[in-house]
């Protein structure tokens, strides 16, 4: 009952927001949601805040806070710190991708594809998005998998698709 509680909450906030916030960057759309706060410490420990406030575009896959609460937070307290700024970059930077892809671009690009389409984020690595029981997946180098929670979360520099975990480049 509270994860549903919880994607309801998400998919109307981000609803919502989605006729409001055309003119405000990815940035100031993740600062304006409380379900993307361990996303935006996570940007400003990295450096990584000014880079998402440019001109774009970027298509991020957005982990919510729930999806951070799946990592270790020994972990995930010690990615925060100035020493980890470089892994944490690079882990975050698996999260954007060049230029703008809608939902329907990613459903386009999956029947082409036959279900499955390759990605290359800002890190260099790929991510590779699928179709799997009438859901849309993200898998991580690693083998991981992430949903995609909602989706075309309009910026004035892109696109937000929220997912319920960490991806995690090699």
């Amino acid at each position: 009952m509270k994860k549903l509680v919880l994607i309801l909450t998400v998919t109307m906030t981000l609803f919502l927001s989605k006729q409001a916030t055309a003119q405000e960057t990815i940035v100031d759309v993740a600062v304006g949601n409380e379900d993307f706060s361990t996303l935006v410490a996570a940007l400003k420990a990295a450096d990584l805040v000014g880079a998402l406030q440019a001109d774009g575009p970027f298509t991020v896959f957005a982990p919510t806070n729930d999806a951070f609460a799946k990592i270790d937070s020994k972990t995930l307290n010690s990615l925060l710190e100035v020493k980890n700024q470089k892994a944490l970059a690079n882990i975050l930077t698996y999260h954007v991708i060049s230029g703008k892809l809608t939902a329907t671009d990613v459903v386009a690009a999956l029947k082409k594809g036959n279900g499955m389409v390759e990605l290359k984020a800002l890190n260099g690595q790929v991510l590779t998005v699928m179709q799997k029981d009438g859901k849309i997946w993200l898998k991580d180098t690693n083998g991981n998998y992430s949903e995609i929670a909602a989706t075309d979360v309009m910026a004035s520099n892109g696109v937000i698709h929220v997912i319920n975990s960490v991806v995690m480049p090699k």
